[in-house]
């Protein structure tokens, strides 16, 4: 995220970036089903700012209705999903890591269902189409 906001001229909102994106899934693991919910509440618990509240919500449209708005929403949308693609391609790297890895998803590995199989392919065209985006310009 801090990539992006650097990217697209929001310096100024970098932590707001950056915090959003460390802590958006943050009850990913424990809430599955209520992803999303739970992490609201405990950031209101928290007081926490309530524009980053949104943005996390926004950004899993399967437990919550909250629509991206931002660009910040909409990176963190369209660039989640893609964090899979770019995790499996990692792993079938013989180093297993990102320190040496190039990212290149092509346009293949992009259509073949089997290849990180947990990945919302729509997610991610949605997330291209709110930002007027492609895929290769997204995971550069």
């Amino acid at each position: 995220m801090l990539y992006f906001a650097r990217l697209l001229g929001y310096e100024e909102e970098n932590l707001l970036w950056s915090l959003m994106g460390l802590l958006h899934d943050l009850d990913y693991e424990m809430f599955l089903e209520e992803h999303c919910v739970e992490t609201k509440e405990i950031l209101k618990k928290e007081n926490i700012n309530p524009e980053l509240i949104r943005a996390i919500m926004s950004h899993y449209g399967m437990c919550s209705d909250t629509k991206p708005e931002l660009v910040m929403e909409k990176v963190l949308y369209a660039t989640d999903e893609l964090t899979v693609l770019i995790g499996t391609t990692v792993l079938m790297c013989s180093s297993k890591s990102t320190i040496d890895f190039e990212v290149v998803i092509r346009e293949k590995e992009f259509k073949d269902k089997k290849f990180a199989e947990g990945c919302s392919r729509n997610v991610i065209q949605d997330g291209e189409n709110m930002l007027g985006w492609k895929l290769d310009y997204l995971h550069t």
